[in-house]
């Protein structure tokens, strides 16, 4: 089905535009700003990546699934973001904005908030490749092999990404909350 859209979209068709827009808007969003942790990065990122599908319909080649295909989008946009972000020379108070702890994802109930800002500061200071493998596999849900298919890499190497990302991220964590560190 979503196949199908794409070929309308390259097309032309507006209301298939519309249709995969409205099935995909929030998987996108979500996934930038897990990345940019920037309400207005992310918005413009999503925007971006929708104009890339509408623009480039006509080259997916029907390899990957459509959904791997806009994640990779997603992803390559974001991890671009972030780099500009980077090579900008930029104040102290413009570095806290970007990179401020208060951010909320908006799928975090409110009571895990607090919590969830120290997780992503955390996940923020992951290389990019297990970065990308923890965000795609525990906050998008997204199964291994889609995971794999998306970095274009395999399902080993995702797993071995995911278990050195929760390594780096307990021992960050358990810094902040000794608490939960697993008694002996």
């Amino acid at each position: 089905m979503h196949k199908k859209l794409l070929k309308h979209i390259a097309l032309g068709d507006r209301k298939a535009f519309l249709k995969l827009y409205i099935l995909y808007k929030d998987k996108v969003y979500n996934t930038a700003i897990g990345y940019v942790q920037n309400i207005e990065e992310a918005e413009e990122i999503t925007q971006d990546v929708f104009l890339t599908i509408y623009n480039k319909a006509n080259t997916f080649q029907g390899k990957a699934k459509v959904s791997t295909w806009i994640y990779r989008i997603t992803v390559n946009k974001a991890l671009n973001q972030i780099k500009k972000r980077k090579k900008h020379t930029i104040s102290r108070n413009e570095i806290k904005e970007f990179y401020r702890i208060d951010f909320n994802h908006p799928g975090i109930q409110l009571e895990n908030q607090e919590k969830a800002q120290y997780l992503f500061a955390a996940i923020n200071k992951l290389p990019e490749n297990q970065k990308t493998a923890f965000l795609l596999s525990y906050v998008e849900g997204l199964p291994r092999q889609e995971v794999a298919d998306v970095m274009e890499t395999t399902l080993k190497s995702v797993e071995s990404l995911l278990q050195r990302a929760k390594v780096k991220l307990r021992n960050q964590l358990t810094a902040i909350y000794p608490e939960g560190k697993k008694k002996k």
